[in-house]
Parts: C-alpha cells; structure tokens; sequence
C-alpha cells in the first residue's frame, strides 16, 4: 500500500525526525508584578511569537499578580505558582533559585530556553535573527548560549543609559541542559560554575526596569532591596530614606532613535512622566570618560567583565 509504513520501518525515520526537531520553551518568574510596576505583560508577550510554550512561574505576592497574569493567559502560557524563601536576603540570591525552579521544570523536549525578566522585551524585528540563530547551534553542543547585546532605557522610553556601568551584552538563550545554573542574582548563567560558552546574535534585549515615575521607582527599590539585605547597609539606608528618586543623577546618557516593541506601545502611550535630560552632560572620572571616548570610536569595551565565554 502507498504511504504505509510498518512500525518496524517507520520508527528510525520518526527518531531522526524528533532528534532534528528544535523547539524554544520560554520562562519567567515575578512577583509583585502591579505593586513594583513590572512590565511582566509586554514582557511574556514579546517572546512568544518566538517559543513554543512559556512557563511563568508566579511567586505568592502581596498584590494581585496571579489574576493578571491569568487575564492574558492563552494555552501556550502555563503558570506555576510558588513560594519565594524570604529568608535568603544575600547577594539577589533568591532571584537565581526562582530562576533555576522554572528552568528546571522546563522539559527535555525543549532544545533551548529563552528567559526573560519581567522588565525585559524583545523587538519583533529580532524574530528572525533569534529563530535562525536557535536552529544554526541546535545541535553544537559546544554553543550552550547565545549571547544578545542590551539597551537599557532610563527615565522615560526616549533615553538609554550609554555608560560603562550600563552591561551591554548579556545571555538570555541558554541551552535545556540542566547543568546551567542561573549566576549571583540571576543577570546570566554559569555551567559547572564555569562562564557559559555562547555565540553572539544579532538581536537586542529592551530594559525597561528604570523606566518608572519617581514614586513608583522609590516603591519598586524599597521593595526590591530586601534581596540585598546583608549586602550593602548604607545603600539599604539610603533606599530606604529616599522620597522621590532623582533622574538627574545620571552620568551618561544618548537620545533614543529606533521604535519599540510593539507590545509596548500601549504602555508608552499611557506614560504620563515628561523628563528633559541633558545627553551633553558626562559625569564620569577623566579614567572613565577616556575609556569611553575609546569605546564609542572603536565599538571596544576595554576591561570590560563578560559573565560569558564567546565561542
């Protein structure tokens, strides 16, 4: 019979098959997502054109973070509730455990990983550059990343923070093998407690996490900084004495030109905060502001720290 196979015939063409098929599992975790003004909506709905399906693992909030994430829920995201072990106050650490939970939950079918914090967003004009990057490395297992570069926005949707202190590239593909771990305070990834081996993609990662009226980021700070609890007192201190966050306290910035996602779009248009920042101004040491002269004229970041080993 035409187009019958029997399954002794059938099943080492179905193995190959499967073994060549490459599939993208998205993950995120947040908590107090309305209370700290986290973007989590725009952020879970930039990557999902891109993945198969999202796990969005929802820590036990003060707010009603769990109803909202299920008001835009559709059957690619699943949600898993949690706990947060409010006991581990060092170093951001429990932000990598939370981490590690979802992407350990992810199953072995997934041949990559995309994670996202709840502030972060993805073009849509980098769909493609991502698809084509996952499907060129899905079976170099020497590449166990893939590496975006960053922007960071700060005040409002119309600056990015262009200084050294700003990282300005960072992993956020990382291969399903359960001996990564997320790294410190859940910035990249480590594997053996070894920089990550990845390969650099054309795309670009949108931050928005200091994108936020003065009230809402001294709320969002007061709230976060108890992760850092055992870290750092006097900033703590100050966190904690501030009324209204200063954006003027920047020391260097650069007008943004491009577009935004689209998912934002509703968000920036409902922005009610208006800020006039000086892109002239260069707060920096003179040792800082060579260093960045040098890089905006040779695209190098000198001395810089890579939480990551370019492959």
């Amino acid at each position: 019979m035409v187009g019958y196979h029997t399954a002794t015939s059938f099943s080492p063409i179905f193995a190959r098959v499967q073994a060549n098929t490459m599939q993208i599992a998205g993950f995120t975790i947040i908590k107090n997502a309305l209370l700290n003004d986290y973007p989590v909506k725009e952020a879970i709905l930039s990557v999902l054109p891109v993945v198969d399906k999202m796990y969005v693992f929802v820590g036990k909030s003060d707010d009603e973070t769990l109803p909202y994430i299920q008001s835009f829920a559709t059957e690619k995201i699943e949600i898993v509730e949690t706990v947060w072990d409010d006991s581990v106050r060092t170093g951001g650490t429990i932000l990598a455990i939370e981490t590690n939970k979802a992407f350990d939950y992810i199953p072995a079918q997934y041949t990559w990983a995309f994670y996202i914090q709840a502030d972060e967003a993805v073009h849509e004009q980098y769909y493609p550059a991502i698809k084509a990057a996952c499907e060129t490395w899905k079976n170099d297992t020497n590449v166990q990343g893939l590496l975006f570069n960053y922007l960071h926005f700060y005040g409002t949707y119309n600056y990015v923070g262009d200084s050294r202190k700003w990282y300005h590239k960072e992993v956020r593909i990382i291969r399903n093998n359960k001996a990564i771990r997320s790294y410190k305070d859940a910035q990249g990834f480590r594997i053996n407690q070894q920089k990550l081996p990845v390969k650099p993609i054309d795309a670009c990662i949108y931050h928005y996490g200091w994108v936020k009226t003065p009230q809402q980021m001294d709320r969002k700070l007061k709230q976060v900084t108890k992760y850092w609890n055992n870290d750092n007192p006097e900033f703590v201190e100050w966190v904690n004495s501030a009324d209204n966050f200063d954006y003027s306290e920047f020391d260097s910035l650069a007008k943004f030109t491009g577009t935004h996602p689209q998912v934002y779009l509703p968000r920036i248009a409902a922005q009610n905060l208006h800020l006039e920042l000086d892109v002239n101004r260069k707060k920096m040491s003179l040792k800082n502001k060579f260093l960045y002269w040098f890089e905006k004229q040779t695209g190098l970041r000198l001395f810089d720290f890579k939480n990551y080993k370019i492959v």
